[in-house]
């Protein structure tokens, strides 16, 4: 619940973290010491700390993360046994917390979401919001990203995809709006288009994004394209209904395109070469495969979720979230 009566959150911060080796030892030095700042300034109760979830990491991830809950009394680590993607270790980190913070942000590894925003969110918390949006300024990316980016947001509107315009997974969210965004077990998560159909009460926070300074996104072209496909498709059924509509209308194309073949038959007139026959051929199996494409990622994604599989294995807890 959201702290309106001045009492002081015992406040949860949750990195996922995958490779992030190159980039953890300053994430842990900021995170670390903004925990510290908040606590002297009375915004949130000692018992505050920091959640790192490796997500099947291949480099020294976990033995950094080790390091931090065996020197700091406000770390502690998750480690899962394979690389389960980045909104279920989101996920995971947020099912272990829970049930020890008041409230809890999320923020990626990198750190090129400003964690000082971090404190204006403690704030709106404290004021009665149950859900704070860490919203990006404007986006300091290549032209071709900018463009995708700015497509794929309008695209997800045109189909009724309800999300926050330049949020990415830096939010902070009341232990009952955990609660109520743990109760969405599905295998296909998209946290981003989730968290705005929790309800409550919710506001946004602006920051300026900054640079990778280490490593290398975990985030390209392939994996983009295939989370824009989940963020889609787990949350509107438009594009199936779009398939029937053109469906519809081939018909009624066809059916006109009969109309004047007959005509032209009957009035004597011969149907010159095979041209128009081949490229019709060749148009209509285009949009029969199309639509059989997007008719099987909404089977795939049924598949997916009536197996009911875990969706992540722990294999080794470091610390204590809980004091």
């Amino acid at each position: 619940m959201p702290q309106t009566n001045g009492s002081t959150p015992t406040l949860a911060v949750v990195v996922p973290c995958y490779n992030e080796e190159a980039s953890l030892p300053e994430t842990h030095r900021t995170l670390s010491g903004l925990l510290d700042r908040l606590t002297a300034d009375g915004l949130i109760a000692g018992s505050s700390h920091i959640l790192y979830v490796d997500d099947g990491s291949t480099d020294s991830t976990w033995k950094l993360i080790a390091g931090f809950a065996a020197g700091s009394g406000n770390a502690a680590g998750l480690r899962l046994a394979a690389n389960t993607g980045h909104q279920h270790a989101l996920m995971a980190g947020l099912e272990e917390t829970a049930p020890f913070c008041d409230a809890a942000v999320t923020i990626d590894a990198d750190l090129q979401d400003d964690p000082e925003a971090i404190r204006d969110m403690i704030m709106r918390y404290r004021e009665g919001d149950d859900v704070v949006y860490g919203v990006r300024r404007h986006r300091e990316d290549t032209p071709f990203k900018l463009l995708t980016a700015k497509g794929f947001y309008r695209l997800r509107d045109a189909l009724g995809v309800k999300t926050v315009y330049n949020h990415a997974d830096f939010r902070l969210l009341s232990s009952r709006a955990v609660g109520e965004l743990l109760r969405y077990d599905e295998a296909n998560l998209f946290i981003r288009g989730i968290v705005p159909m929790l309800g409550f009460s919710q506001s946004k926070v602006f920051y300026d994004r900054t640079p990778r300074r280490h490593g290398e996104s975990k985030y390209p072209v392939g994996k983009m394209l295939n989370f824009a496909a989940d963020g889609i498709t787990s949350f509107s059924a438009r594009p199936a209904r779009m398939i029937l509509g053109c469906g519809l209308i081939f018909t009624l194309i066809a059916l006109a395109i009969l109309t004047y073949v007959l005509i032209r038959y009957f009035s004597g007139h011969t149907i010159a070469g095979w041209t128009s026959i081949i490229l019709s051929i060749w148009f209509c199996t285009g949009i029969i495969l199309l639509a059989l494409g997007v008719v099987g990622e909404y089977l795939a994604k049924v598949y997916m979720e009536v197996k009911r599989r875990p969706r992540w294995h722990i294999m080794e807890r470091t610390g204590a979230t809980g004091k």
